[in-house]
């Protein structure tokens, strides 16, 4: 299935206003409002391509392409859309806005560890992780709306109320951006403990003792030991900071489910940690999540974007928080991905992974270490020596998660995609029943994997790799939208893909249909890239326009000047016109420059025949 961004963002569009919009008002339906993660990944289908890609831009009424009305005309005219975003943005503020400060609850994707256990409404108000990111990114995306559509209307009551927006969005921001750094976690422990001989394991792959294993962990983690301890300040215990100063112990780092159990309050300005309430008390253990860590590092990353930059959306506090978050941005990316390539062992390649505490291993987990891995390639470009060796293992997962392959009935792999793989979330018992998180992304997390390997590639026969593999893993997910009923033309609905897995049943699912949203943001992304120049056809190139230019100078030198207005001079200055193309394009897109001045040399070529030469 080729991967069309804008045509698949028209149609999921469509449906998202189909399934929202009733008679141009918003309804959220009986599911809403439960989780502030659902809602809010809800809204980013529509506000993050909407302030992504210009092409759907839907701040600017004057601007809104034909398409994109079209595609959205259940919410109303260009002039309504915008309107009406305002109106929806400002009621989720609201619905997740307690007494104190804006909330981050779970909701109903919290479930109970035991299937007979009921949760109590306390353990599903918790704050997660999930929410903290989704709310950076949507919160960001809201402020880049309010700042372009407060420019394009004279109304007082819409200005009115674009100001309260902007100051709610921007005090849950600031609260998203406290829990992200009050759930990042540093986790120490001796190689000889349980966690300690599973990271050991993992690292020597059988093949090197846990002595072993520990001098080259001390030689790989020396400097990022400490840069931790010492830079690491804002909401890490400094008790943690001691341990880790102990150079004969192991550790990981990333973010926990929650904030975590005693970590300590973020200080703010009084005026800010007013309108941001208490901090909530932790209640997570201190053990990084794979999933969790690849989730936080997908929001972080929207701080500091050009959007965020040029358009100035932080406030001074903000960017302080901000640069906080991206210093353990970079270390996590550094960490983890130190860890996947072991001392030349990489243990990424061993499928499943394995988590070191909770001794679960599946192919999710592995895919969230590539996930990681593609954030530190997007950071650092030029390090794409080992891309291959990336690539089979995304291919295998493909294969493993039975995208590519086909699949039998009652294999396992379709649990992968439903139900999906299920984490127990630690701590939570301490408020009752034992709580767990289920990810059924596997699939749409490949795809948007796989779209940003492809951009970071500028090998020809690694990029078609990657692009096949992308059109294989968006021809599976394609076919899982919901063909009837409640949400039809959304996510997620498994029988169609995969006939045997078990019959869709709850609501429809805003996680999977948002991380599509985002693989086709991504997928704009890798097709406005300039295309990547071949030298051998550069240099073919070149010769083809040395000898074009040749032989135009001796047509015109050869020959009276033809009439302006003639068939002979129009044809002559669409040549020059050709072959000035040529020359500009021949470093940026040699093939097209390559073809430019072949289509030169025929039309030459027929003005010489044309006169017997």
């Amino acid at each position: 299935m080729q991967i069309k961004p804008r045509q698949h963002l028209l149609d999921m569009w469509h449906a998202v206003a189909r399934h929202s919009f009733d008679g141009g008002e918003w309804s959220w339906g009986e599911w809403g409002g439960r989780s502030s993660v659902a809602d809010a990944e809800r809204l980013l289908c529509l506000l993050y391509p909407a302030t992504e890609i210009a092409a759907f831009r839907l701040d600017a009424p004057d601007t809104t392409e034909p398409d994109v009305v079209k595609a959205l005309k259940s919410v109303g005219g260009a002039s309504d859309i915008p309107v009406r975003l305002l109106e929806v943005l400002g009621d989720f503020m609201e619905r997740h806005r307690g007494e104190e400060g804006p909330r981050f609850a779970g909701g109903h994707y919290f479930a109970p560890e035991d299937p007979e256990a009921q949760l109590s409404g306390e353990q599903r108000d918790i704050d997660v992780v999930d929410s903290y990111s989704m709310s950076v990114s949507l919160c960001l995306a809201t402020l880049h709306f309010c700042q372009v559509f407060r420019g394009r209307t004279q109304r007082a009551s819409t200005l009115a109320r674009l100001e309260r927006l902007r100051e709610d969005a921007g005090v849950r921001l600031t609260a998203a951006m406290v829990g992200l750094l009050r759930s990042f976690t540093v986790d120490v422990v001796d190689v000889s403990s349980d966690q300690g001989q599973a990271l050991a394991q993992l690292l020597g792959r059988g093949g090197l003792s846990d002595r072993q294993v520990l001098q080259r962990f001390q030689r790989r983690f020396t400097s990022l030991r400490a840069l931790i301890t010492e830079n690491l300040r804002l909401g890490l215990d400094a008790d943690v900071r001691d341990q880790l100063r102990d150079e004969n112990r192991l550790f990981e780092c990333g973010w926990a489910w929650s904030v975590v159990k005693g970590a300590p309050e973020i200080e703010l300005d009084p005026p800010t940690a007013r309108a941001i309430g208490a901090q909530p008390r932790g209640v997570a253990h201190p053990v990084p999540y794979l999933h969790f860590t690849v989730v936080a590092l997908d929001g972080i990353i929207d701080l500091f974007s050009e959007r965020t930059l040029v358009l100035g959306l932080l406030t001074a506090e903000q960017q302080k928080l901000s640069d906080a978050l991206r210093l353990r941005w970079e270390l996590t990316q550094q960490y983890w991905s130190a860890i996947a390539l072991f001392d030349d062992v990489w243990p990424l390649e061993d499928i499943p992974w394995r988590t070191t505490l909770q001794r679960l291993e599946s192919e999710y987990f592995s895919l969230t270490v590539v996930s990681i891995l593609v954030h530190d390639r997007m950071r650092r470009p030029s390090a794409d020596h080992d891309l291959p060796r990336i690539i089979g293992v995304v291919e295998r997962l493909a294969e493993r998660g039975r995208i590519t392959t086909g699949t039998s009935r009652a294999d396992p792999a379709i649990g992968l995609h439903n139900p999906g793989v299920t984490m127990p979330l630690l701590g939570s018992e301490a408020l009752g029943p034992a709580m767990a998180w289920t990810m059924n992304d596997f699939s749409t997390q490949l795809l948007k994997r796989t779209i940003q390997l492809c951009s970071l590639s500028r090998d020809f026969a690694s990029k078609d790799r990657l692009l096949r593999l992308a059109e294989g893993v968006l021809d599976h997910v394609w076919g899982r939208r919901i063909g009837d009923g409640e949400g039809v033309g959304l996510w997620d609905d498994m029988p169609p893909a995969r006939p045997p897995s078990p019959v869709r049943q709850g609501p429809l699912s805003w996680s999977i249909t948002e991380r599509v949203a985002e693989c086709m943001v991504a997928a704009h992304h890798l097709y406005d890239q300039p295309p990547i120049p071949s030298p051998t056809l550069s240099e073919l190139a070149r010769d083809m326009i040395g000898e074009a230019a040749h032989l135009l100078g001796r047509e015109q030198e050869g020959h009276p000047a033809p009439a302006p207005k003639s068939p002979q001079g129009e044809e002559i200055k669409g040549i020059e016109a050709d072959l000035r193309r040529a020359r500009r394009l021949v470093d940026t897109q040699p093939g097209t420059a390559y073809a430019l001045a072949s289509g030169v040399l025929v039309r030459l070529d027929a003005l010489a025949r044309a006169r017997g030469v």
